[in-house]
């Protein structure tokens, strides 16, 4: 199986690539700053591009669209600027989308499968107030895959979008609840899991399908 990884040189994605990379599997991991086995700022259409370019005529069995920011943590009401709204929007929704505009063909070939990490914060029942720009960029990603599940079924591609849970990670905090490892299992048996009789499902790594 080839998978693709955004975001795969921290967090999260790094443990997935090991992860996969454990069991046998191509991973393809990408990052921003040029330390994976591709160069992808999601934000840059033309590293997209590059992308599609070098992995032409490979299929891909799994993407997992992982990479992200969180800017606004911390801010207050008076904050908020409109740059961080525009760079956070810029990662965590459209480069979700140019990603896999950009492996669509890769994908096809496949009949793949399409993982968007999201989290319990693009949930309209989650509203504790703060963080408002990352709970509406999340929310945007999950309606994104939810739009996308049904526009790819055709296509043979599932779509699923996934609350990694509060994990302990430089973005996560080392106060959050569970461990990197413990959200690498969860998360894979759910990318396992997933099927075109899912697809457009939001579900946490542990398997409990999530309120929208």
């Amino acid at each position: 199986m080839h998978v693709l990884i955004t975001g795969a040189n921290r967090g999260i994605g790094r443990a997935m690539a090991d992860h996969f990379k454990g069991q046998g599997h191509q991973v393809t991991g990408t990052a921003r700053d040029g330390s994976g086995a591709v160069k992808l700022d999601v934000t840059d259409p033309a590293d997209h591009a590059a992308m599609a370019r070098a992995l032409h005529g490979q299929p891909v069995d799994l993407l997992v669209c992982n990479a992200g920011v969180y800017l606004d943590k911390g801010q207050t009401i008076e904050g908020y600027p409109a740059e961080m709204w525009a760079q956070t929007f810029a990662a965590n929704v459209t480069g979700v989308f140019l990603t896999i505009q950009a492996l669509l063909p890769n994908l096809r070939a496949a009949h793949g499968k399409i993982a968007i990490i999201s989290s319990q914060m693009a949930s309209h029942t989650r509203a504790p107030g703060g963080s408002y720009i990352y709970r509406a960029s999340k929310a945007a990603a999950l309606n994104l895959g939810r739009n996308l599940a049904v526009d790819l079924k055709g296509d043979g591609i599932a779509v699923g979008i996934y609350h990694p849970g509060w994990v302990q990670t430089d973005m996560g905090g080392q106060a959050a609840d569970i461990t990197v490892s413990q959200a690498v299992a969860g998360l894979t048996e759910r990318f396992e899991a997933l099927s075109l009789d899912t697809t457009g499902c939001f579900e946490t790594w542990d398997g409990q399908a999530h309120p929208y």
